[in-house]
């Protein structure tokens, strides 16, 4: 970096914001922390504006400028694009700090980002959005989607992370997020989203209303983050987020957050730019009338079923889960002719399907028995040849007349009919994904297995093949 430009911007903080190291960062990322620092600091008339120790909930904002500019302003609701919308409530505080410099660069460097999450945003960021704004919180939490998952519901980690907000198996659980064969709400958009904010906000308090703190312990759990800060404290030193023995995604997570929002704040640029997005809802929910196939809410609808399943990622199987919200997400210009098609929908056009796991001692006889069913139509269904059958593994019983239509569109649907496939000798998963034109990614999800243990010989997965 050049002596001048170090000593030009230094002269610039030096009233607003403490000036750190210059040496090894990229110029563009110094610069532009410069600007936030001093934009955020000299406004505030607050040196202590950029200090992590300091509570981080941005103040109201308060319009003083009664000019014929700022009266022709777009107010929040009438902004066109909805990241102006963003922008324009961004307020947690940017320190100047090396890893928030090297966040702006690795996402100046990952030029296919704003790419990837453009249509992610169509559909989503409206309602990220319009919650953090509901609920008073920094319009920061709307961005963490785009660090935990960029913007996926349907991301998956290897360490079983899903949704949006990639919730843990055992943070879902303790929070009494329901997951079941049917439906895994870290999937679900409105679900995880509710789940998510409630847990940041629940974090905030328990961390003295301390923002860094709360995401940290979002990251890594609160826990460890409640030890990190006791070794500091019994060892004098500082209890900040920056100043704390964190492990290494954690320091990275709330830096690539700040990184986010310092490049928002800046505007598009050569290096960041993002597409615009309408500041309009993009779906609504329709109710069901109960359990209903995938496919012919697609069909009634007018849309096409990949499209339907970016809406519902939490919905597993081809239809919706029974005993739920009876509610489907749609976009917005199909909500009408959805709602009209599935109010005229007759009940014998509907089937409720059980998904049963076969124990020891049971026989075809003895479970269409208990469902009121016939042996032949669990044969039908499951494509059970003879009586054989095997405890552990799973069968589809449907309780109505129109099971014929209704699996026909489970055989059309993108997730097929349920098959069990036992392990073999010298099976792994992605040999498995080969043989039966599957995605590996899927066998982990409709199992739940964890993908760094071997499977074993004998082991049941249940496989969902297209017929055909």
């Amino acid at each position: 970096m050049r002596p001048w430009l170090g000593s030009l911007l230094g002269s610039l903080l030096a009233p607003c914001a403490p000036m750190r190291s210059l040496t090894g960062i990229g110029l563009r990322a110094i610069v532009l922390l410069a600007a936030v620092a001093l934009q955020q600091a000299c406004v505030n008339h607050s040196p202590q504006a950029v200090s992590g120790a300091d509570k981080l909930m941005p103040e109201p904002r308060t319009e003083t400028s009664t000019s014929i500019t700022a009266l022709a302003r777009p107010t929040i609701e009438t902004e066109q694009d909805l990241w102006n919308r963003v922008r324009r409530q961004l307020g947690l505080p940017i320190p100047d700090n090396v890893r928030i410099q090297a966040a702006i660069e690795h996402f100046e460097k990952q030029r296919r980002f704003t790419e990837l999450i453009a249509p992610r945003a169509e559909r989503y960021l409206y309602y990220l959005v319009t919650e953090v704004e509901r609920r008073g919180l920094p319009m920061e939490l709307a961005l963490l989607p785009l660090v935990e998952s960029s913007l996926d519901p349907f991301a998956y980690s290897y360490q079983r992370a899903a949704g949006l907000w990639q919730f843990m198996p055992g943070t879902a659980d303790y929070l009494g997020m329901r997951r079941d064969w049917w439906y895994d709400a870290r999937l679900d958009i409105r679900e995880s989203t509710h789940f998510a904010l409630n847990l940041l906000s629940t974090l905030y308090e328990e961390f003295d209303q301390d923002w860094y703190l709360a995401l940290a312990a979002y990251n890594a759990g609160k826990y460890r983050v409640r030890r990190a800060v006791k070794n500091n404290r019994s060892k004098g030193l500082a209890t900040d987020y920056w100043s704390l023995k964190l492990p290494r995604e954690t320091q990275r997570y709330v830096p690539r957050l700040l990184a986010l929002s310092a490049l928002l704040r800046e505007g598009n640029t050569a290096e960041f730019a993002l597409t615009p997005v309408v500041n309009q809802p993009a779906f609504t929910a329709v109710a069901t009338g109960g359990q209903i196939e995938l496919l012919r809410i697609a069909q009634l609808s007018g849309l096409k079923l990949n499209e339907l399943r970016q809406y519902n990622p939490g919905q597993l199987r081809w239809a919706t889960a029974p005993n739920g919200s009876n509610e489907i997400l749609v976009p917005l210009n199909n909500a009408a002719k959805a709602r009209a098609a599935l109010a005229e929908l007759p009940e014998s056009e509907r089937v409720t399907w059980e998904h049963y796991r076969i124990r020891s001692g049971d026989s075809l006889i003895r479970i269409a028995k208990r469902f009121d069913t016939q042996v032949g139509l669990l044969r039908d269904v499951n494509n059970i040849k003879g009586h054989f059958i095997r405890a552990g593994d799973t069968l589809m019983i449907p309780n109505n007349a129109a099971w014929q239509e209704s699996l026909a569109l489970a055989q059309l649907g993108s997730v097929g009919v349920a098959r069990n496939y036992r392990v073999r000798s010298g099976d792994s998963l992605y040999k498995i994904a080969q043989r039966f034109d599957i995605n590996l990614e899927d066998i982990i999800s409709w199992n739940r297995l964890d993908p760094k243990r071997y499977l074993q010989p004998g082991q049941s997965l249940t496989l969902y093949l297209r017929e055909g």
